[in-house]
């Protein structure tokens, strides 16, 4: 039961989070592409490499800290629910090209910035 309130806590202040970062960006870019969200995305990949990296590199990683970042946190601020929203939308709209360099932006720079976050970790703690 422990567990679930520290993701269901770390959940409600990713998600604040997520509000947050989205107003330091233009709510879209080239005039259709949902940037707030796909830099949400970006960096919510990149902490997830960083984060995740640290768990499995640190045998003795508490695991409620752990049930909090990574299950909570992390999972309330990067959603890609809404990415699947946001493409979706595009494509209702007959924006295919823009749908589809939103989709591919997001999930080719979500996975290289997961990389680039575990590969940072790993550096530094070596």
């Amino acid at each position: 039961m422990y567990n679930y309130l520290l993701i269901g806590l770390g959940g409600a202040l990713g998600a604040m989070a997520r509000v947050g970062m989205g107003r330091l960006f233009p709510v879209h870019l080239m005039g259709s592409i949902p940037l707030q969200m796909l830099a949400v995305n970006v960096i919510g990949c990149f902490l997830m490499g960083l984060l995740s990296s640290w768990v499995s590199y640190h045998s003795g990683f508490n695991l409620a800290l752990r049930y909090f970042l990574i299950s909570g946190f992390l999972g309330g601020f990067t959603t890609f629910s809404a990415f699947a929203l946001e493409g979706s939308l595009l494509l209702q709209k007959h924006q295919y090209g823009p749908a589809a360099l939103y989709i591919c932006l997001t999930v080719l720079l979500c996975i290289a910035f997961f990389f680039i976050g575990s590969k940072l970790f790993m550096h530094l703690a070596t």
